[in-house]
C-alpha cells in the first residue's frame, strides 16, 4: 500500500482548504450581474447616483455632524471606489454572457444560412430542369399545327378515295 505523498507548494492545481467551498449556481450569479448592469446603465441610476453624490455633500456641508465626512469627503471616495470595484467584474460579467450569447446566435445564423443557401441552390437546379423540359415540350401552336397536316392529309386521302384512310 503505497503512503500519500505530501501536497508540495510547488505542485500546480493543488486543492486549497482555507477558503470555504460555496455553491451557487453561475447561472443566477450571471442572471443577477446582466440585471445590475442593465440598472447600472440607465438614465435612473444616473439620477439616484447624483442624488445621492449631491445629499452626501450637502448633508456634509451644513450639518457635519450627521456624517463626519468633511471636506475632501474622504469616505464618500471609499464607497465609489468601492462600487465602481463591484461594478467593473459585474459589467464584464454580464459582456461575457452576453458575447457568449451573441457567438450562439452567429453559430445559428450560420447554421441557417448554410441550409438556406442549399435550399436556394436545390430550388435553382429544379427551375433549370423544369425550364429545359418546357423547351422540350410542344407548345400549343405546334400541336395544332400538326393536328391540321393530319387533318389536311386525311381530306387528301377521302378526296383520292385511299380504302386505308377509312
Amino acid at each position: 500500500m503505497a503512503t500519500p505523498q505530501p501536497e508540495r507548494l510547488n505542485t500546480p492545481g493543488r486543492q486549497r482548504t482555507w477558503l470555504p467551498k460555496v455553491k451557487f449556481s453561475e447561472d443566477a450569479f450571471g442572471a443577477f450581474a446582466e440585471g445590475f448592469a442593465r440598472f447600472m446603465g440607465t438614465a435612473r441610476f444616473l439620477i439616484w447616483m447624483s442624488a445621492f453624490v449631491a445629499g452626501w455633500i450637502l448633508i456634509n456641508t451644513f450639518a457635519p455632524h450627521l456624517l463626519n465626512d468633511a471636506f475632501p469627503f474622504m469616505l464618500l471616495t471609499l464607497i465609489l471606489s468601492i462600487q465602481a470595484s463591484y461594478a467593473a467584474p459585474l459589467i464584464l460579467l454580464a459582456q461575457n454572457r452576453q458575447e457568449a450569447r451573441d457567438r450562439v446566435t452567429a453559430e445559428n445564423d450560420r447554421r441557417v444560412a448554410a441550409q438556406s443557401r442549399a435550399d436556394m441552390d436545390f430550388l435553382a437546379r429544379e427551375i433549370a430542369s423544369l425550364r429545359m423540359r418546357i423547351n422540350e415540350m410542344p407548345t400549343r401552336d405546334f400541336i395544332r399545327g400538326e393536328l391540321r397536316d393530319l387533318l389536311e392529309e386525311l381530306n387528301r386521302d377521302e378526296e383520292e378515295g385511299d380504302p386505308a384512310a377509312r
